[in-house]
């Protein structure tokens, strides 16, 4: 009776537990971080509109109000619950196949494993980030009434369908999964600060989860951030006279027209200020409700 008990306190949340808990997380990542993630945009596609991060986000609150800064709210809201119900959802399930299939006879899924559940993750996802992506990226960077295109998130989906239908919107899916790569950095170092807190400290299982997911974000986004730039770029292309057909014409063109090295890192520090309280707050929220299993 006591190792049937035993087992069943250890036994892993359902599958779709992760899928469920996501939605928790989407919600908390896009409520805290896109004013950012509207700076970093502008930053990465301007030119040479603002000097710097503070200086974006004092004209865009002087020209537009605080209405300014969640411009594209609406893709990304819809989008981040949708995303981070399935990056969550499908890195619960790969987590799960790798220890029942692999790491069978191991206490706890190994940290190589974590990295290859976190890879999987970030490629499944690409095929739902791309579209609401892109859109989120051409509403932010609407300065204006002279730069304004799309009414809004709606106006902007219709707009690229007609144009090309569904390979319109997935224009940008291969920078996003070379961006979504790093996940790999993301949910091992996850993996490793969650184990540090838990062997040092006596934080509560709400903190470590509030600090690892916002240092491991942290260092995911130092080392993905280049491939942001270039996929934020190629998104926003001309889709009738686009400037980039292939990914290297992307990175050739930042490299030759925004400073060489320096504009794979133009919008970092508003990227950075971003990631670490959306996400801990996202984790946080995530691991709450993946706690109720």
């Amino acid at each position: 009776m006591q190792e049937e008990i035993k087992e069943q306190v250890q036994s892993p949340p359902p599958r779709y537990a992760g899928f469920i808990a996501g939605v928790f997380s989407g919600v908390m990542k896009n409520t805290v971080g896109h004013p950012f993630d509207s700076v970093k945009v502008r930053m990465q596609t301007s030119e040479g509109r603002f000097k710097g991060p503070l200086d974006c986000t004092l004209k865009t609150l002087k020209n537009e109000g605080v209405h300014g800064l969640y411009k594209g709210f609406t893709p990304p809201l819809v989008g981040w619950v949708f995303m981070d119900s399935v990056m969550l959802g499908s890195l619960h399930v790969y987590r799960r196949f790798l220890k029942e299939n692999f790491y069978a006879k191991e206490d706890k899924l190994p940290l190589v494993g974590h990295c290859l559940a976190g890879l999987g993750a970030g490629l499944t996802v690409s095929f739902v980030a791309a579209p609401i992506e892109q859109l989120k990226a051409r509403l932010q960077v609407q300065y204006d009434a002279s730069s304004r295109i799309y009414k809004g998130p709606i106006d902007c989906l219709v707009r690229l369908i007609k144009y090309d239908g569904l390979k319109t919107l997935y224009k940008g899916l291969i920078p996003t999964m070379i961006f979504r790569t790093s996940f790999i950095t993301w949910w091992g170092s996850y993996e490793i600060i969650t184990n540090w807190f838990k062997e040092n400290t006596k934080m509560s299982n709400t903190a470590i989860n509030f600090w690892a997911g916002g240092l491991s974000a942290t260092c995911f986004w130092i080392t993905a951030y280049p491939a942001d730039v270039v996929k934020n770029v190629i998104m926003i292309d001309d889709v009738r006279k686009p400037k980039f057909n292939k990914y290297s014409d992307a990175v050739k063109y930042i490299y030759r027209e925004k400073g060489g090295l320096r504009g794979f890192g133009k919008g970092f520090l508003p990227c950075i200020l971003r990631s670490f309280p959306a996400n801990a707050a996202a984790l946080s929220a995530f691991e709450a409700v993946m706690r109720f299993w």
